[in-house]
């Protein structure tokens, strides 16, 4: 697929005509994603970008613009052809092997920092993925001690190589782990956080394909209910959390109930309650371990 541009025609244009393409395509945000993918091809920042508007593109320029946006136009996320997704006020890499951080998660890192103190916090992140949650808490809180837990050694990789990014790598250690048999010390975290995987087996049949399509499907749904995965870190917080530790899950909107009888009929008793997105739905349990 190509652009069909005037050879002197300049990034503005060329940003037009891409965005017109996506938007045909029916891929999500066109013009945002035209814009990220001309950075991405030119090698510069979003003022740049501006500043550079009326400049026409070399054919190399153009070619890798082009290619860029064949990619989007066919469905691949931009964050899987930038290799890049910003959380929290991050960049974080990204890979096919990982799930696209998300908005909603940064819920559960604000949940983390409102109610746990800065020192003296060991924490575990499970099903890690890029390492979103456990590098942007240790990044906000140089105090905390953590672990990065993931069954998939691909998405550890790219779990360490943002810690060692962002400065984190000598307060994080990745295991590499199932949720069934989480190898940590019973009662040794202060904090266990996650984003599973809870998408239905109907609603994993229903995402968009470029969702679907190219991202990891075992980081997406565990089974047909969307439960399994949310079950088995309520049953390990139980042990692993001590006495007053936090547990934090993202679950999906129509889940909340689930996971608050999950929790009661656990070690969290009362202790437990759900939070809510900026849309105002429920996206995520808050759980204190109240074992004595």
């Amino acid at each position: 697929m190509y652009l069909h541009m005037h050879e002197s025609s300049p990034l503005r244009l060329h940003v037009n005509h891409a965005t017109r393409l996506l938007a045909d395509a029916g891929v999500d945000a066109p013009r945002l994603s035209a814009r990220i993918l001309a950075g991405h091809a030119l090698g510069i920042s979003k003022l740049e970008l501006i500043c550079r508007a009326e400049e026409p593109l070399s054919p190399s320029q153009r070619k890798s613009y082009e290619a860029l946006v064949a990619r989007r136009v066919a469905g691949e996320p931009v964050a899987y052809i930038t290799g890049t997704r910003e959380f929290f006020g991050r960049d974080f890499a990204v890979t096919p092997a990982t799930l696209i951080p998300r908005p909603e998660t940064e819920h559960l890192v604000e949940a983390a920092l409102e109610h746990l103190p800065e020192h003296g916090v060991r924490f575990a992140d499970g099903g890690t993925g890029t390492g979103c949650i456990a590098v942007t808490l240790s990044a906000e809180r140089p105090a905390w001690r953590g672990v990065m837990l993931d069954i998939s050694a691909e998405a550890l990789a790219v779990a360490v190589a943002n810690a060692r990014r962002h400065g984190a790598s000598a307060r994080l250690s990745p295991v590499q782990a199932d949720f069934a048999a989480l190898p940590l010390r019973a009662g040794s975290l202060d904090l266990l956080i996650s984003n599973p995987p809870y998408v239905t087996g109907p609603e994993y049949a229903g995402l968009s394909p470029e969702v679907r399509d190219y991202e990891p499907r075992a980081a997406l749904t565990p089974d047909a209910t969307g439960l399994r995965h949310l079950r088995l870190l309520i049953r390990a917080a139980g042990r692993l959390l001590r006495p007053g530790g936090l547990l934090l899950l993202e679950h999906g909107c129509d889940q909340g109930d689930a996971v608050l009888q999950m929790l009661r009929e656990g070690r969290f008793g009362e202790n437990a309650r759900t939070g809510r997105d900026l849309a105002g739905r429920e996206r995520f349990c808050l759980a204190y371990n109240s074992l004595k």
